[in-house]
């Protein structure tokens, strides 16, 4: 059984987050997210953000992926469902993760990684400790999303972007990122702009931790 991946913020130790909340209002927030659009959903598929109370990821069906859009997608051949995480390019992958790297993630702009996982069945079993949401999506807002992620990817100009390293179990890889990691652009910072992007009305202005997109979603997905 996989592991249910760790935060891409780090363990931020509430002590950093109280010092620096107290010291960052002339630091400008992460630009605003896409306006929701606001049609009325048709026939579509459903979608998959799941969290561990720190780090939230975002989960789709492979069948249900566009032609010609994510093609680092084909290293999974046998996957039913891809999970997508943004976080930062040190910490993310360490395993053993240090307290300097942590402070590093927070306190500087870093280069930022994309951690894509194989999932063979639907995310709740795989990570049956984690919590998992079902978001209902049209056709048109699904497209969005995978634009969203697959300009998440820094490729280089290259067709596809070459992974970076192994991921955090035997199905997952890394993968160079766009984007730049810090305190207020974090992994469900990425996930809140990816939903809002993808005509969810969420608020993602100011989403860093998981607990405060989790909130909104559950609310969308009927459970709150």
């Amino acid at each position: 059984m996989p592991r249910f991946p760790r935060s891409c913020a780090g363990f931020f130790l509430p002590w950093v987050l109280l010092a620096l909340a107290l010291v960052v209002t002339a630091c400008a927030a992460p630009p605003g997210a896409p306006k929701p659009s606001r049609t009325q959903p048709g026939p579509g598929t459903v979608i998959f953000v799941t969290s561990n109370g720190w780090h939230s990821g975002i989960v789709l069906a492979k069948a249900d992926l566009p032609s010609g859009r994510l093609p680092e997608t084909a290293d999974f051949p046998d996957a039913r469902f891809l999970e997508f995480g943004w976080g930062d390019a040190v910490y993310y992958p360490a395993k053993q993760p240090t307290i300097s790297m942590t402070l590093g993630a927070a306190l500087v702009p870093t280069p930022a990684v994309v951690h894509v996982a194989g999932l063979w069945a639907e995310p709740a079993r795989v990570y049956p400790k984690a919590e998992v949401l079902a978001l209902p999506i049209d056709h048109g807002n699904l497209r969005r999303l995978v634009d969203f992620i697959h300009a998440s990817f820094a490729r280089g100009g290259a067709p596809r972007a070459a992974a970076t390293g192994p991921g955090l179990y035997a199905s997952s890889r890394f993968y160079p990122a766009t984007g730049s990691f810090h305190l207020f652009n974090t992994c469900n910072t990425w996930t809140a702009r990816g939903l809002a992007s993808a005509g969810f009305d969420i608020d993602a202005a100011g989403i860093s931790r998981a607990e405060p997109l989790m909130q909104q979603l559950r609310v969308l997905a009927g459970t709150r």
